[in-house]
């Protein structure tokens, strides 16, 4: 089985880097797994790293749909498969880098996600159902239907949400029975897991925040303002971090500074969520950027793949 190898971590704590360098050092590429990267003219929102941050490494999965479609799991495991398949026929190495672990874990462990039971029409109707009733409501609907789906999401999650009902009503198969069948497919990919992290909680915080405050200075409101000028939001893309809470300040629902602290606060909570999903995969290696020596982290990292068997 051919290796990959896959950088994860919360965001800011230096992927994009990391998986540039190992590009260079390797001679790979990298496919992005980030679900919002993906969508063309969200840049600044999502952290893409421009070309000069690239230093000449391909980039794939980046900046292949518009703003205006939903992009799907299914869709991504496809359309990412075909691109490892193809670095690897090329001789080089495929570095699977992002923080979105559901795609991750899709993309390396071949599971599979029906796009058969999509359906725009009822999927509207459920968000609209959502909008006007509350996740709580849905929620319990979900318990009677779905149980084991139920006690994994939040009644305010509301696209995992929406989603679990969509597969129910339009498959008649709750999400969860699902789930349980793709639990022992056997991996696509031989991966490395590489993790990045920092020990000390408030330095990443910190990163994040600057972060945001950069996102700001280099043009985030702009950016937002031109995708509603041309009606190119999804429901989804309007949804991510950075996007909403623009949307929302743009709308007079919040002053634009109140906005930037919602940004870091959120970014905070998802970066939480990152490294719950990611500690459950007892096969990654973590390095700490506050603990150790970039260079460092990068000759381990070289020599943990080339040694992996």
């Amino acid at each position: 089985m051919k290796k990959v190898i896959c950088v994860a971590g919360p965001t800011a704590s230096g992927k994009t880097a990391l998986s540039i360098d190992l590009a260079l050092s390797l001679d790979g590429e990298i496919v992005s797994c980030d679900s919002m990267q993906v969508y063309r003219g969200m840049d600044i929102g999502t952290a893409k790293p421009g070309m000069e941050e690239r230093k000449g490494v391909p980039h794939h999965m980046m900046d292949i749909v518009e703003p205006a479609e939903d992009y799907s799991v299914a869709r991504y495991v496809e359309e990412a498969s075909r691109c490892i398949d193809d670095i690897f026929r090329r001789g080089k190495v495929p570095i699977v880098v992002g923080g979105t672990g559901l795609y991750m874990d899709a993309l390396i462990k071949g599971l599979y996600f029906s796009n058969g039971a999509k359906n725009g029409i009822l999927r509207k109707r459920i968000e609209g159902l959502y909008d006007r009733f509350g996740g709580n409501r849905l929620h319990d609907h979900l318990k009677k239907v779905d149980p084991g789906a139920a006690a994994k999401i939040h009644p305010n999650d509301r696209k995992r949400l929406c989603r679990a009902l969509e597969v129910y009503y339009g498959s008649e198969r709750p999400i969860s029975v699902h789930n349980e069948e793709t639990k022992n497919i056997p991996p696509k990919y031989k991966a490395v897991y590489i993790g990045l992290d920092y020990k000390d909680r408030q330095v990443l915080y910190s990163r994040i925040n600057d972060r945001v405050d950069l996102m700001f200075r280099m043009g985030l409101v702009e950016e937002v303002k031109r995708l509603l000028e041309k009606g190119e939001l999804s429901s989804t893309a309007a949804q991510a971090i950075g996007y909403k809470e623009v949307i929302a300040a743009l709308n007079g629902d919040l002053p634009m500074e109140a906005a930037a602290e919602e940004i870091k606060r959120s970014t905070r909570r998802y970066a939480k969520r990152q490294l719950t999903w990611f500690r459950r995969n007892p096969e990654i290696r973590w390095f700490y950027r506050d603990l150790q020596k970039y260079q460092d982290i990068l000759q381990a990292s070289t020599e943990y793949f080339l040694c992996s068997g």
